[in-house]
């Protein structure tokens, strides 16, 4: 009898599939550059703040009022940049959920286990560090959330910055990690920060979105029919009380992410490549600017530190997003027996949990929700996240660049493309037609170092035969 065959165990952080690889590298890129405005756009909001001469065209500017009030949108410039710009940005969240749920990696239940609970734990161990830090110290609770939150275009800004090659795999499962850790986010702004709600306003919101919908499966196109209606929509769900941003992820889930055969691309995939530059490259970097216009001293930066409520986000980002996706991603491969993959190191994990605790664009704004009304709090909190991505952007930049000629080996093995197809080589391994290419390349190599070898023979004989002509010539008695 045949012994039974015992399953190949599953790679944790093995190498992504073509299409995903490519989707990934895409997504990167442009993530990339906005991420690196925005920590231009962070840095430029501390300078306005803080020089004596700037500081009060920032508030003034901050809070100067626009808008129609008959529409209960007379808002500040913050507050555009906070619920209407952020839409954007959650709409492209919404996009990449709904992606990853029906064409990438969370489509498969054993692969979706890693990022999920790693999310999971890294939103669920800084909340608890932050209750147990503030609740000792007597501070105030509201703040919990504050810390949940991954900045994933900050995180690649400063791997931008610190050159360091991070391989694809781990590059996509922070990506990953950040589309569930904001779709959790959003979860969070929903439930626990909606006070009075207007349910003629939100009557109207769900009306627009049943719109939105049909229109979608009809098949209507034109952006001149969907911008007006997402604006309205938006426009009532700012009035029902619940977080306005809600509307852009609740529109970008209902996109189509599918393929059809005719299709090199799905709906969703090309209005997200469309509007993500929009979201990375404005809405994200002006939110910052305007939100992270923190004044910083030598008092404030004490206080972060010494206050229960800042001491608690700062832990919360540093230690608590550490610890929580590094032991979610340990024990999710314990118990599904998944091993790591053979070219990495559980302390490459550990240096991408580190990186996760960059918490920034939607750590501000939770910040300013939670503490609504507390303008000197809700100052000391964003200092507290500015403080604790910076000691976790420091952390994290040693513990990769200590690795960092182990990724740019990888990195390079990667995208090796010898036989110039346009298809990296290791994704080519079992195809015959490649085999054959770089049989064909390797011959024409070896027919050029024979026509070379056969040049430097009669170069050195030739040069043998005039040395040896020479010396005949002297040969006589002197």
């Amino acid at each position: 009898m045949t012994a039974p065959r015992t399953p190949s165990p599953h790679k944790a952080f093995g190498r992504l599939s073509l299409p995903e690889r490519s989707y990934v590298a895409d997504a990167l890129r442009t993530e990339t550059v906005g991420g690196i405005l925005l920590l231009l756009a962070a840095v430029a909001a501390l300078i306005w703040a803080n020089v004596p001469g700037l500081h009060d065209s920032y508030e003034s500017v901050s809070h100067f009022h626009l808008g129609p009030e008959a529409l209960g949108l007379d808002l500040s410039v913050a507050h555009w940049a906070a619920d209407g710009l952020l839409a954007v940005f959650f709409f492209v969240a919404g996009i990449e959920l709904k992606r990853e749920l029906v064409a990438g990696d969370l489509r498969d239940p054993k692969a979706a286990a890693l990022p999920v609970v790693a999310a999971l734990c890294g939103m669920a161990v800084p909340a608890l560090v932050y209750t147990l830090t503030s609740g000792a110290g007597g501070g105030s609770l509201a703040g919990w959330a504050v810390p949940t939150a991954t900045d994933i275009a900050f995180a690649l800004a400063v791997l931008a910055v610190i050159g360091t090659s991070l391989p694809s795999a781990l590059r996509a499962f922070l990506l990953t990690l950040a589309v569930v850790d904001d779709l959790f986010a959003i979860l969070i702004i929903a439930v626990f920060f909606t006070d009075d709600l207007n349910f003629a306003a939100l009557g109207g919101a769900v009306a627009g979105l049943a719109v939105f919908w049909l229109l979608l499966r009809k098949g209507v196109r034109g952006w001149y029919v969907y911008v007006p209606l997402a604006l309205v929509v938006w426009a009532l769900m700012y009035n029902s009380g619940i977080h306005a941003t809600i509307a852009g992820v609740a529109m970008g889930l209902m996109l189509r992410c599918h393929r059809h055969e005719d299709e090199e691309h799905s709906p969703g995939e090309h209005i997200e490549h469309l509007v993500r530059p929009l979201s990375a490259g404005l809405a994200v970097p002006l939110f910052a600017l305007f939100s992270a216009g923190v004044v910083v001293s030598g008092d404030a930066l004490t206080d972060v530190f010494t206050q229960p409520e800042t001491l608690g986000v700062v832990l919360g980002l540093v230690v608590g997003k550490t610890l929580g996706i590094f032991g979610g991603t340990w024990l999710t491969a314990r118990f599904t027996r998944a091993s790591l993959s053979d070219d990495l190191a559980w302390a490459d994990v550990f240096a991408v949990a580190t990186l996760a605790g960059i918490g920034f664009t939607v750590s501000l704004l939770i910040g300013e929700l939670a503490f609504e009304g507390d303008a000197s709090m809700t100052d000391s909190v964003k200092a507290a996240v500015l403080a604790g991505s910076l000691i976790a952007t420091a952390v994290a930049t040693v513990l990769l660049k200590v690795r960092n000629a182990k990724y740019r080996r990888l990195t390079e093995e990667e995208e090796r493309d010898e036989d110039l197809s346009g298809v990296p080589d290791v994704y080519e391994q079992d195809d015959p037609a490649y085999h054959l290419r770089m049989a064909e390349i390797h011959e024409r190599k070896a027919a050029e170092h024979r026509r070379l070898a056969r040049e430097k023979a009669a170069e050195r004989d030739a040069l043998a035969e005039v040395t040896g002509g020479a010396g005949e010539e002297h040969d006589g008695p002197a």
